[in-house]
């Protein structure tokens, strides 16, 4: 009884983190060129975070924006989602080709990697939202 108890407790932790862990936006691994074809695949526009480690406002949106079950929901559903550390890897490269000045920069690119639209800093869930379904319009018309 002991042992059913105590595994039953484990399974449910489990699920729990599980549960928590997946609530919020999901960033894929990859090159920038593997990405667009996921992209591509998922009928998708690709959403790409530039950020930089030491930037205050990417911080923000990493720890307490982009975790968000509604932010989650809308970006996970909408783009194929990545993140690239401008100042490392092939993050620098993404930085210097679209012309990244400033951090965050949170670019959508379509399937042949032509940015189709860009925001630029943080924002509450709510307006970031806002500002990306704002320019997800734009594209569309």
């Amino acid at each position: 009884m002991k042992k059913w108890m105590t595994a039953a407790l484990l399974v449910l932790f489990a699920a729990t983190a599980f549960a928590q862990k997946n609530q919020g936006t999901v960033f894929e691994k990859g090159t920038l060129k593997e990405l667009l074809a996921l992209a591509d695949e998922q009928d998708k526009y690709l959403f790409v975070d530039v950020y930089a480690t030491w930037c205050g406002p990417c911080q923000i949106m990493a720890k307490q924006i982009f975790p968000q079950q509604k932010v989650g929901e809308f970006f996970n559903k909408t783009f194929v989602n990545a993140k690239f550390d401008a100042e490392k890897g092939e993050g620098v490269d993404v930085a210097k080709r679209y012309s990244v000045k400033a951090y965050p920069t949170f670019l959508i690119l379509d399937s042949d990697g032509e940015e189709v639209g860009r925001i630029v800093g943080g924002a509450d869930a709510d307006r970031f939202i806002e500002e990306v379904r704002k320019v997800l319009e734009n594209i569309e018309r």
